[in-house]
């Protein structure tokens, strides 16, 4: 009698701190994000700072089009705005608003990747909205790989921002997870065949041998893929638009948005209160992720910010080192239990730095701690211990030999053992797995559109105008996945703002499955997301 009582309560400890883990679930991802918090965690990526992490322009009083955020979505954005208005013989003027230091949000904080879910997420893809639907999201992610290059080579930053093409290959310990992934590539490689070439499946001896990999390593799946220093990218480009129209963009970092106000009789625009004052425009365009519900109180919810982690650690002396030869650049993605999984590049340069992340699962509470979470000025500790000692696991510790050594000389602004930096990042994860990009209804925005009388003007005429209808419009939710969906996310949503998708051609490469909806909106829940992660 007495064991059993003490079953039951157990049972009943268990089930009360269950819901008391969800009830601060649900509390947290249904308040506001809040602002980016000062003093971020120290980012591998950003140092040395950029010399315009910290530009502030004179904030004008009134502007064309205001950007919120200065991350990878926020710079695809400007770009396209500025350059497409130019071409056309349009002068606008772009502000940026930037809460803290410029790219200090995820996009300078994340693993550097351009490594899309592919086969990955296929099958549920085409279940959930047919095969051409599916198929048109992953060739969006796809074109992200060569879409970065071509736009570091033509801003001139190509060396500096360190795209490469590398051989992404996917490490299962779990044969039950092996054996389904390698019926989802059978699928993919079935229905996709322009990329099926470059899906290679391996069983565990040949996996060790090609990849040195840990001997209880069951088998991998390779692919093609990408990696880049997205913060030199981003920063890169800032500096060049800043150049190129220093009349007509203005940056304004540590300038924080705090609210947005609707028209009135008197101001036929939105007022957008900051930090530095006032400004007025007929757009708003938010950037800024899983920050996006502190000015969207109807996206709490929808989307949900959630802190990932990363680090920078020294590769043990028996690794190989990636050189000149284009097949020696490698990224790994570790899956050892059914959720969460560690994804791995390497830089090309220096000391050759393993930029390590993940670790969701060993977070508090099977990863709950992280959702709803906007602390970036520190990281999970659990998760810090599981990053800084993963590596010569997956690898097999004869494969990784003796641990590396600082360089002689060096910068000496790191830790000098295996981890230089650890740091987190905020990102925004969508409840239905899918982008938000382009206009948001009033029933997201709950702020009354400008007027049509209040849109851009164009210096060709009278009664020529420059754009869309005046509204607020977003790019955000890309649930981890920023380096595979946001460039382009950020290039269609200029052209709905500058009303050039046909210009563009969106229809041809455009999903509109992203598409911003109320009918979207309604459906999208927090409680499906689990669902979703199931597959």
């Amino acid at each position: 009698m007495g064991n059993t009582l003490s079953l039951a309560r157990l049972a009943l400890a268990e089930f009360l701190d269950n819901l008391h883990t969800f009830q601060a679930l649900q509390e947290r991802i249904q308040s506001s994000p809040g602002l980016p918090l000062p003093n971020p965690s120290r980012s591998f990526w950003s140092y040395p700072p950029s010399p315009i992490a910290t530009h502030v322009s004179q904030l004008p009083t009134h502007a064309d089009f205001v950007v919120i955020g200065s991350g990878i979505t926020g710079t695809s954005v400007v770009r396209r705005l500025l350059d497409s208005a130019s071409a056309e013989g349009h002068d606008v003027r772009v502000v940026m608003l930037e809460a803290r230091d410029a790219c200090s949000g995820a996009t300078g904080r994340n693993g550097g990747h351009i490594s899309p879910p592919l086969y990955h997420d296929y099958t549920s893809l085409k279940r959930d909205h047919g095969q051409v639907v599916a198929q048109k999201l992953i060739k969006l992610r796809l074109a992200h790989l060569e879409e970065l290059r071509s736009v570091a080579e033509q801003e001139g930053i190509l060396a500096e921002s360190q795209w490469r093409e590398v051989d992404s290959v996917d490490v299962f310990y779990n044969s039950e997870m092996f054996e389904k992934a390698k019926t989802k590539v059978q699928t993919y490689k079935a229905d996709l065949p322009f990329d099926a070439e470059h899906h290679e499946v391996y069983e565990a001896k040949e996996a060790i041998e090609k990849y040195r990999l840990a001997p209880d390593t069951l088998g991998c799946i390779s692919s093609r893929a990408g990696a880049i220093h997205p913060y030199q990218f981003v920063t890169g480009i800032l500096a060049k638009l800043l150049s190129r129209y220093p009349d007509r963009f203005s940056l304004c970092t540590n300038t924080p948005c705090t609210s947005i106000s609707p028209p009135t009789r008197s101001n036929p625009y939105y007022t957008l209160s900051t930090s530095r004052g006032i400004i007025t425009t007929p757009h708003v365009i938010h950037a800024t992720n899983g920050w996006a519900a502190t000015l969207l109180e109807k996206f709490r919810g929808k989307i949900i910010p959630f802190r990932g982690n990363m680090s920078a650690q020294r590769p043990g002396q028996s690794l190989p080192i990636p050189d000149s030869n284009p097949t020696s650049h490698r990224s790994f993605v570790f899956y050892t239990r059914p959720i969460g999984f560690d994804y791995l590049t390497q830089l090309p340069t220096g000391e050759h730095e393993l930029m390590l992340g993940g670790g969701f699962a060993q977070d508090g509470d099977e990863g709950y701690e992280a959702m709803g979470n906007t602390d970036d000025t520190r990281y999970s500790t659990r998760i810090g211990a599981h990053l800084s000692g993963a590596l010569p696991r997956y690898f097999g510790e004869n494969n990784w030999g003796r641990e590396g050594v600082p360089l002689e000389g060096g910068e000496g602004e790191w830790a000098e053992g295996r981890v230089k930096a650890l740091w987190s990042g905020i990102l925004g994860i969508s409840v239905d797995l899918i982008p938000w990009v382009g206009r948001l209804p009033h029933v997201i925005s709950r702020r009354s559109e400008p007027p049509l009388s209040s849109a851009v003007k164009s210096e060709k005429g009278e009664g020529i105008y420059v754009g869309s209808a005046p509204g607020e419009w977003i790019a955000a939710g890309y649930s981890g996945e920023g380096m595979v969906h946001a460039w382009l996310s950020g290039k269609a949503l200029a052209d709905m703002v500058l009303g050039r998708e046909v210009e563009g051609k969106l229809g041809e490469w455009f999903p509109d499955i992203m598409r911003v909806t109320e009918k979207r909106w309604k459906k999208a829940k927090a409680e499906n997301l689990l669902d979703a992660l199931d597959d």
